[in-house]
């Protein structure tokens, strides 16, 4: 059923060109919207988009990664794990319309953080991830896949090689559900990417071909791929609070199956130097020492599914995506900026020069045998 209130977004939303970032206007009814974070990657996205539909946010942190951030939001200090120093003691008081955790990591915490708000928020917002998945990722995944696992649930550790990042994601979620049972929206991201990303996945490739040269580029043009632009998912965000959404949804984008190829060819368009692009196939790159790429997976094998999550409960909930070329030329905008004026916070995923020019070397020997 489609409510009154939100017809006329909408109808807005359907005279826009595929693909195209909604205008922002003001939200009918200002939210009151606490967010668990707020200073990384999703949140201040997050919170753009809330001051920007007129919403009053509160942030709640430690107050240690860019504090200076947002100076006009209200900000409450502490620590998400309540047995540390003060711990929840900062929300013990206020009220909110919705809730926005998108730093849970483990159980425990999300449910000292849920139970406590429960009386005095509506909504609660989790931020979980598509790795809460079982893994091998089945082909076109819904959201009734099976979901990750561990062998002590009570381990508060992500393990050696984040082999538990997952399992407890889908442990927060059912901490959350618990605590405030149909009164929760589970979120489940892919690769976010976009400017002001500290991982430095997706922006090796624009930053890579502005480099110019030879570059090695893994697997297949046909290789299927999913990211969704970090200020996308951060407008849904503050949607999904709007019409009081709850359930679970992948957050996956875009709209449409996103071939590798085409991810490949808007980086190199948007460095406008002169590159070559050497496709190696995935068996190859699988072999070399030390030669992992970002974003990209192989389209067959265990990965055959890993880019291929159904997104359509979250596109009919209003989800919506920019042009893969605005989100490629922005992330190296942004990138070449953030290099001068934040002395390069992001570091590059991806190999080195010298491991991709290896590389190259021994595929060019290996089509000559």
């Amino acid at each position: 059923m489609i409510f009154p209130r939100r017809m006329l977004s909408i109808c807005l939303l359907l005279t826009l060109p595929l693909g195209a970032a909604p205008k922002t206007v003001k939200a009918p009814k200002p939210l009151r919207i606490l967010i668990l974070g707020g200073t990384g990657y999703l949140g201040p996205a997050t919170i753009e988009a809330a001051q920007a539909r007129g919403h009053q946010v509160t942030m709640f942190n430690r107050g240690k990664t860019r504090p200076e951030l947002f100076p006009g939001v209200e900000k409450r200090h502490g620590d998400r794990d309540p047995k540390k120093d003060e711990g929840l003691k900062a929300l013990e008081t206020g009220t909110w319309d919705v809730v926005i955790d998108n730093s849970a990591y483990y159980p425990r915490m999300v449910k000292a953080s849920a139970e406590l708000l429960a009386p005095r928020v509506k909504q609660y917002i989790l931020i979980s991830s598509i790795s809460a998945y079982k893994e091998p990722a089945p082909l076109g995944g819904a959201e009734g896949a099976a979901l990750a696992t561990m062998p002590d649930p009570t381990l508060e550790t992500m393990g050696k090689n984040y082999e538990y990042y997952g399992a407890l994601k889908a442990l927060c979620e059912q901490a959350a559900e618990a605590a405030m049972p149909g009164r929760t929206t589970i979120v489940r991201p892919g690769y976010i990417v976009g400017p002001d990303d500290p991982s430095g996945r997706f922006t090796y490739w624009p930053v890579r071909f502005a480099k110019g040269g030879t570059v090695l580029v893994p697997g297949k043009p046909s290789d299927p791929t999913q990211i969704i632009d970090v200020r996308d998912l951060g407008r849904w965000l503050v949607k999904l609070a709007e019409d009081g959404t709850t359930g679970i949804f992948n957050a996956c984008g875009p709209r449409k199956p996103l071939p590798w190829g085409r991810v490949i060819g808007a980086c190199q368009e948007a460095a406008g130097v002169k590159t070559k692009v050497v496709w190696v196939p995935a068996e190859f790159v699988a072999k070399q020492e030390g030669l992992e790429f970002p974003i990209w997976a192989p389209g067959h094998g265990e990965t055959e599914g890993s880019h291929t999550w159904s997104n359509a409960r979250a596109i009919q909930a209003g989800l919506r995506f920019r042009p893969l070329e605005a989100t490629v030329k922005d992330t190296l905008a942004w990138y070449r900026a953030q290099e001068k004026e934040e002395k390069g916070r992001t570091k590059l995923a991806g190999p080195s020069s010298e491991v991709e020019a290896k590389a190259l070397e021994a595929w060019k020997a290996h089509k000559t045998q």
